[in-house]
């Protein structure tokens, strides 16, 4: 809305000549949304709180979250109203990417919507063959327009980019559909298991994000992406405004996240974020590096998929004291916020060694 208003304006005005820039507009996206997040996050505790939309711990976690109880839930509605508000705002709404990613937060957003509801009224929450087949049609919406609406990724639309190898890239023809169905399904539901403590899941997403914010930019710019030879995505560098709105709205309900929580993002924060997450990795052509950008996401989800095969396979056996994997590491007697900021660690350092790869050959 500011980019249609005051850029106009450049031609006699010079000073409105910075609502050019991607590098602006970003930066102002984020606090934007950081701010709002600030200030209206008060108020949506509060109002979670009258209406008793509040967190029911489930009796097979630990022992020690049923102090969490009538915690205020749903906080993902505050990430979503600040992350679109300052998206609408800061961004160039001619860009079509900027319209995929808006409306894929807010579908997934909506299945988690439904999904919070339902667990609210009746302590039981969607199917999981319901969740995972609106999430597939979803995430078959995002591919098929990439591959078949986008007239300028004709080229290179169903080739995949190998991190460390810049000059492979096998064309997957039709099965590239899938694997975008494979990313962002995958994506959002692994930052659903991660969250399952204060702040977890919420620090990892503003360093990926923060990551990506940087990649995307890098591929809408084409000198940039020319010299680090990867392939240049056109009109993909104002994704920034959105992945930094993101940012900023992540940091302001970290405010309200961190330990002790007061309040969660419940699914219609979780989903919503990582379907928004693998959604940008697609359009960029950057879905592996998110394996590794997301990695803390990949872990949680792996240590699940183990623990249940395992336990289905031996008869009752576990390979971990429980999963996902933060609860293992509260049963080995670490403490909450230790288990989260070495969480966090981990995220910062998997996100450095993500970006070297954009130099690397």
């Amino acid at each position: 809305m500011f980019y249609h208003f005051f850029y106009p304006l450049s031609s006699d005005y010079s000073i409105f000549n910075v609502f050019k820039y991607i590098t602006f507009r970003s930066a102002y996206s984020g606090i934007t949304a950081l701010g709002l997040s600030l200030v209206l996050g008060g108020l949506m505790i509060r109002i979670l709180q009258k209406f008793q939309i509040q967190e029911k711990i489930r009796s097979d976690g630990p022992q020690h979250h049923s102090s969490k109880s009538g915690t205020p839930t749903m906080g993902g509605l505050l990430i979503l109203a600040t992350f679109g508000c300052s998206t609408l705002l800061w961004a160039d709404l001619s860009n079509h990417y900027i319209w995929l990613v808006l409306l894929s937060a807010l579908g997934f957003g909506a299945i988690g919507f439904r999904d919070d509801l339902l667990k609210l009224r009746r302590g039981k929450g969607i199917s999981a063959k319901e969740k995972i087949l609106l999430q597939v049609l979803l995430s078959l919406g995002v591919g098929i327009y990439l591959l078949y609406f986008d007239p300028t990724r004709t080229e290179y639309a169903t080739r995949l980019s190998v991190p460390f190898f810049k000059g492979f890239q096998p064309d997957l023809g039709a099965g590239y559909l899938l694997f975008i169905v494979f990313i962002v399904v995958g994506t959002s539901n692994a930052v659903n298991l991660t969250d399952g403590l204060d702040g977890l899941a919420i620090g990892p997403i503003i360093i990926a994000t923060l990551t990506y914010t940087g990649i995307v930019y890098i591929c809408g710019h084409f000198n940039f992406s020319e010299y680090l030879r990867i392939q240049h995505i056109k009109d993909a560098g104002e994704i920034a405004i959105a992945s930094s709105a993101v940012m900023g709205a992540s940091l302001g309900f970290l405010w309200y996240n961190s330990y002790p929580a007061q309040i969660f993002m419940g699914d219609v924060g979780s989903l919503s974020l990582g379907g928004l997450l693998g959604t940008i990795a697609v359009i960029v052509k950057h879905e592996l590096l998110l394996i590794l950008v997301g990695g803390v996401f990949v872990i949680e989800a792996l240590s699940v998929i183990i623990q249940v095969g395992y336990f289905k396979y031996s008869g009752g056996k576990r390979v971990f004291r429980m999963a996902p994997l933060h609860h293992h590491f509260e049963a080995l007697g670490w403490s909450e916020p230790k288990v989260i900021v070495r969480f966090w660690i981990v995220a910062v350092i998997l996100a450095m060694i993500s970006l070297s790869t954009l130099k690397l050959r």
